[in-house]
Order: C-alpha cells, then sequence, then structure tokens
C-alpha cells in the first residue's frame, strides 16, 4: 500500500505519542479530526497499524533472561510444532526460518535454569529435532519502527 507524507507523520505522532486523543493527533497535525479518523481506518485496514496495546517488559514481570532459541523439525511437522509453541508462554515470538534450523523461537525465562527447563520442554515436543540456543548479554538497539517510517516519510515527499 501507499504511505504517503500525511501518513508517516501520523505513524510517527503514533510512535512517539501513543496515549494521545485523536483529537489531540488532529490538532498536532493541523487537519481535521475526520480526516485523521480516516486515515486511522485506512492504515488499520491495510494491516500497517497492527494494534495499540502497551509494550510490555518481559523483564519487569521477572523475566529479565532473553534467549533466541533456533528448532530444528522433523520434515513435515512444521505446522505441529508451531501449534505447540503457541502453548509455551515463555516463547514471545516464533518464525518460520532459512538457513540452520527451521524456527527461531523468542524465549523469555526468570533465570538461566528456567531456561533450561523451557529448553527441556521445546525438546521433549513432538517433531523437534534438536534445539540450538543464544542468550542475549544485552541489548543494543531496542525495538524500533520510527527510523523506518521516517525513511518512508523522506521517500514519499519525493
Amino acid at each position: 500500500m501507499a504511505v504517503d507524507e500525511l501518513d508517516t507523520r501520523i505513524l510517527r505522532l503514533l510512535l512517539e505519542q501513543p496515549r494521545t486523543s485523536v483529537r489531540e493527533y488532529a490538532r498536532l497535525l493541523g487537519v481535521a479530526r475526520g480526516t485523521l479518523q480516516a486515515r486511522l481506518d485506512r492504515l488499520e485496514r491495510d494491516g500497517v497499524i497492527t494494534g495499540t496495546a502497551p509494550s510490555l517488559s518481559p523483564a519487569a514481570l521477572g523475566h529479565p533472561v532473553l534467549a533466541f532459541v533456533h528448532i530444528e523439525v522433523t520434515q513435515g511437522h512444521l505446522d505441529e510444532v508451531g501449534e505447540a509453541l503457541a502453548a509455551v508462554p515463555e516463547i514471545v515470538e516464533a518464525f518460520s526460518i532459512t538457513g540452520g534450523g527451521d524456527l527461531l523461537t523468542r524465549v523469555v525465562a526468570r533465570d538461566n535454569a528456567h531456561l533450561e527447563d523451557v529448553v527441556q520442554k521445546l525438546i521433549s515436543l513432538p517433531g523437534v529435532v534438536r534445539t540450538r540456543s543464544e542468550v542475549a548479554l544485552r541489548e543494543r538497539v531496542p525495538h524500533r519502527l520510527l527510523p523506518l517510517v521516517e525513511s518512508i516519510g523522506r521517500q514519499a515527499r519525493k
């Protein structure tokens, strides 16, 4: 879908000031509230805006250990393993991947012993051949989309 300069300005505000009202966004952008609401509706309908939930910290919730676990799956069992992963609460994301392994999961844990328990649970799932874990030491670039939105906005102006 085409995202124009106004869309990128809206997205920037949503990212920078997520708890602001639609009326205030419209005022800050200098557009009518109806225009802003129509744009927001379109961005949601087109899948650009995928949610409005707050961003939560697993560490603050008592799960400071972050690991990326690669999972190799028996051929033909990717869907079943993917469904089984959804039942493991410590898995916060899972992706089918190319390269070494079939799935990449982002796993949070209370401590290293808990991480080991989670990995053992994954290994015991039917269809899982092996796992390989990498523990994150420190976040260097937090999850962000604003630089991408700004880049798209610059392209839209050209």
